[in-house]
This record gives C-alpha cells, sequence and structure tokens, in this order.
C-alpha cells in the first residue's frame, strides 16, 4: 500500500474531529462597538447593571454621576441627580426602585420608571457595592473601609442592622435566593455564608490554593454551586460547594477579574479581567464538570461587566490611561495599574457572538 493510502484513514479521522469540533464552537465572541462618552475629563468607573426590562445600561462615573445608556441607541440619555461619587447599582423593579451606590457611604434612590431621584441617604462613611437578597428583601451594602456590611430595607431605605466583618476588602456577594449571601473577603482568602434573617455569619470557609484573592462571586441555584473569581498570582474561577464549602472544580482565567457572571440558561460564566484585557467564558457541563469555552480578547482595564441575559450581549467599560510617575499608583493588581486617564477615552464596549 502506498504510503499516502496508509496515512488516508488518520486524515479523514483528524478531518472528521476539526469539522466536530468548529461545528460545536459555533459564532465566537468579538467587540462590536465601542461607544465614547464625552465630556469625562479624568474618567473614574467601577460597577454597571443592566435592566432587560428597558435595555438600559446603568454607568458609575464616580466624579459625573451615574449614567444611563441606552444600549439600542448607543448613547448617553440621561445622568441620575445628585449622583456623584456612584460607584454600583442595584435595579429593584418589584419596587420601581434603584440604588445608586455611592464611595462617600451614600445610596441615591430613584424610580427606576423615570428616573426621578427620590433621595440620598447617608449608612457609612464610605461604600464599594449592594446586593440584593430576594427571600429577605433586603439590600446588603459592603463598606470595606468601616469594617462591616449595611443592611438596608429597600422600600424605606432604613438601616435594619449592621455586621461586623474582619476584612477591609469585602466583595462580590450573591444570594442563593433561599436568604442567604455568599461574600468574598479577599484580604482575609475566605467566603462568608451571611444568614440574612439573622444578619450575621453562619458558615465561614477557606479558599485554598490556587484560589488566593476570592474576588467575584456567583451563584447555581440549580445545582448549589458558589461561583468564585480568585485574581492572585494564578487566577482561576473556583467552585464550591454551598452546603459545606467543598471545592468541586478549578478553571484557570485571565488576570484582573472583577466581576463574575452566570448565566443560568445558557449554564455559562463569563469573568472579565481588565489586565489581561479579556473575557473567560466557561462552561458548566454539570454541577461538578467546568470547560474554558473561549476568552474573547476586550480592552486593557476593561475589568467591570453586565450581561444582557436575552441577547447575550457582554457590556464593559474602559478608557485610556497611563501610569503617571508624579502620583502614587496602585500595584496591588498589577505593576503598572494607571493612575491616570484621558479625557474624552471612556467607551461603553459591547461584545456579541458573530
Amino acid at each position: 500500500m502506498k504510503p499516502f493510502l496508509r496515512s488516508l484513514p488518520s486524515l479523514l479521522a483528524l478531518s472528521g474531529a476539526l469539522v466536530a469540533f468548529g461545528a460545536a464552537a459555533g459564532p465566537l465572541y468579538r467587540i462590536d462597538s465601542a461607544v465614547t462618552i464625552q465630556g469625562q475629563a479624568a474618567p473614574s468607573w467601577d460597577y454597571l447593571a443592566f435592566d432587560p426590562a428597558t435595555s438600559l445600561l446603568y454607568v458609575s462615573l464616580r466624579q459625573d454621576g451615574a449614567q444611563v445608556f441606552d444600549t439600542k441607541g448607543k448613547k448617553v440619555v440621561r445622568t441620575i441627580d445628585d449622583t456623584k461619587g456612584a460607584n454600583a447599582f442595584v435595579l429593584l423593579p418589584e419596587f420601581d426602585r434603584g440604588f445608586v451606590i455611592n464611595t462617600d457611604g451614600s445610596a441615591t434612590v430613584f424610580e427606576l420608571s423615570t428616573h426621578k431621584t427620590l433621595k440620598r441617604v447617608k449608612f457609612a462613611e464610605e461604600a464599594d457595592n449592594g446586593f440584593y437578597d430576594p427571600a429577605t428583601r433586603q439590600l446588603l451594602v459592603t463598606t470595606g473601609g468601616a469594617h462591616e456590611a449595611v443592611f438596608l430595607d429597600p422600600r424605606s431605605s432604613e438601616v435594619l442592622g449592621r455586621m461586623h466583618v474582619d476584612s477591609s476588602k469585602l466583595e462580590g456577594t450573591a444570594s442563593d435566593g433561599k436568604g442567604n449571601m455568599f461574600m468574598a473577603l479577599r484580604d482575609r482568602n475566605k467566603i462568608l455564608r451571611i444568614d440574612m434573617k439573622r444578619r450575621e455569619v453562619s458558615a465561614e470557609w477557606p479558599t485554598p490554593a490556587p484560589c488566593d484573592q476570592p474576588n467575584g462571586v456567583a451563584f447555581d441555584q440549580a445545582n448549589e454551586r458558589v461561583f468564585v473569581a480568585c485574581r492572585g498570582r494564578d487566577p482561576v474561577l473556583t467552585v464550591m460547594n454551598a452546603a459545606n464549602g467543598r471545592v468541586v472544580s478549578t478553571v484557570p482565567i485571565g488576570r484582573g477579574s472583577d466581576v463574575l457572571v452566570f448565566d443560568a440558561e445558557q449554564r455559562r460564566l463569563y469573568s472579565s479581567n481588565g489586565v489581561d484585557a479579556n473575557l473567560t467564558i466557561v462552561d458548566q457541563i454539570d454541577a461538578d464538570t467546568y470547560r474554558v469555552a473561549e476568552v474573547p480578547t476586550t480592552r486593557p482595564y476593561a475589568r467591570t461587566m453586565a450581561l444582557d441575559p436575552r441577547t447575550k450581549t457582554v457590556w464593559l467599560v474602559a478608557a485610556e490611561g497611563t501610569v503617571d510617575p508624579g502620583k502614587k499608583w496602585n500595584s496591588e493588581v498589577a505593576p503598572y495599574y494607571p493612575n491616570t486617564y484621558f479625557k474624552d477615552t471612556l467607551a461603553v464596549i459591547s461584545l456579541q457572538r458573530r
């Protein structure tokens, strides 16, 4: 038999495998649009929120306040009043309320349907993020500088309680829908389970190596799994059993992850990685098995994100920056993390599968 004929079966097998792989991959994510928001002299931003009912994206700009971005028209349609220091959002359609969590330890309460500001309430000296527990109908706000979590009534905006936390880096928090919240302590390498009814810690679990500096958190209600994005030297997605904190799987992700999203419909996880300028997308095969689906590039320091649950479009924000050696800069995440961003470079970025 000629050498070519001998190798023909293996070539055909390889060809079939390649075709099968290509068919399974399907459309891949890539940048679809990047719209610059004009007028931002020194852009400083943090968390985003997406409202699927209106297709509006909420963008936190610390100097200029909360921006409402129309994702269909690709433009800013409003700045919410009295939101200087905006850092994060909690959207609650059931109450027709939105909450802007401000860096000065206040929350700006606005009407979700009209974007009319109702009041600005002070509850701490500083704040970072806010999360909602539907089972107990409470807001939990993280205040790392004060070493505490603050519990708010979303209807009255009154403080319901406070819980001391031995950490200055209270990070991602997710609800299990049954009255528990899972919170990452980045400087303690721990995950807390918080009983929202009692407003106290019911369990705490270390995040063993390679999960260092746990940050973003998401939850899978169907399989009772806690997902944690760990942003240490060897960043990984860590999957924990929600009943006992046992680690069941780890998957490598990009550096500088700041937000982790789980889409239960697709059984997919999204990690936005600002330092590596990419998005690690992981498929859930079963409760304890996970596989990287793809890793599209984004833009440098696009670290926070929001997912449109209907179209599966991923939204991010980033600006052009540099390290000015005449000023201090944060070298915790990367050796040269920008401390200066340039005017009129802040972009709202969308990634779509095509």
